[in-house]
């Protein structure tokens, strides 16, 4: 399992906005459930910063992760979404160690 891991700046008068697309229930969530690779999201919010998100996207390995990007929804969304935030950075894709 691999974990992707986004950080976002929002800008303030979309933190709502952002909040609903990135949700677990949100736009993001319903495409990337298309994918039978998909295992969920978490949305964090920074406490002491409350325009820095978070998204933990949680996929069974990276073949599914980067099929989904090829979805002709996911440019629309991406597009979209964009006027939300002043940005976006993939922090990492993390694979998940099985303990020993």
């Amino acid at each position: 399992m691999i974990h992707a891991i986004w950080e976002f700046r929002v800008l303030p008068e979309y933190v709502a906005e952002f909040e609903v697309n990135y949700r677990p229930t949100g736009a993001w969530a319903q495409l990337f459930r298309r994918s039978p690779g998909y295992r969920g999201t978490e949305l964090l919010r920074d406490q002491e910063d409350p325009l820095r998100f978070v998204t933990i996207d949680k996929w069974d390995d990276r073949v599914s992760y980067k099929a989904i990007k090829e979805e002709p929804e996911y440019a629309f969304l991406d597009a979209r979404c964009e006027q939300l935030t002043t940005s976006e950075r993939l922090i990492g894709i993390f694979e998940v160690l099985q303990p020993l």
